[in-house]
């Protein structure tokens, strides 16, 4: 048994793995996503601090709440940002505190809170936005439009497949 509770000799085997070749070039491809991933991510990360003094959890929060017009319950938000509840309520708890979201109380439920953006959040958020984009755009600068349009088809077939089998592995973990 693993860590996660799953036998993995009874795990659904996935596609691939016909062409030994092929899969060496997925493992490499797979390692590269990663390190680029994690380059990228700590440059951001860097960014964020040194220029305005928050965090890349804090703008993920805001970027959430941001395409979400009524707020997001906190454990939404959660779901969303694929982190714990106690994650999300410390960022929410510290942006609360500087003014750049609200808790609001769902009706018909004394214990849901919802969170949204404040006025002064929305102006930061698009603020910070703004200069993300532009971030982004310089450290992904040597891939081109179109190069940039069939990664991103590529990224999210490979999205949608994890995505499925996880799925899978949810299921058969609820049947034992």
């Amino acid at each position: 048994m693993s860590a996660t509770g799953h036998d993995p000799d009874t795990l659904p085997a996935l596609e691939g793995g016909q062409d030994p070749a092929a899969s060496k070039e997925r493992l490499r491809l797979w390692l590269k996503l990663l390190k680029a991933a994690r380059l990228v991510e700590a440059d951001l990360r860097e960014r964020f601090r040194a220029g305005y003094a928050t965090t890349l959890p804090r703008f993920d929060v805001m970027a959430a709440l941001s395409r979400s017009r009524d707020g997001l319950r906190m454990s939404e938000l959660s779901m969303e940002l694929k982190v714990s509840n106690g994650n999300v309520t410390g960022i929410v708890d510290r942006l609360v505190g500087e003014g750049l979201v609200v808790r609001v109380p769902v009706d018909n439920d004394r214990r849901a809170m919802t969170v949204r953006l404040t006025g002064k959040g929305r102006e930061t958020f698009d603020m910070l936005a703004a200069v993300h984009e532009g971030w982004v755009d310089g450290l992904l600068g040597a891939v081109g439009a179109e190069e940039a349009r069939d990664l991103g088809r590529t990224l999210d077939r490979i999205s949608a497949e994890a995505a499925a089998h996880m799925e899978t592995i949810g299921k058969e973990g609820k049947d034992r």
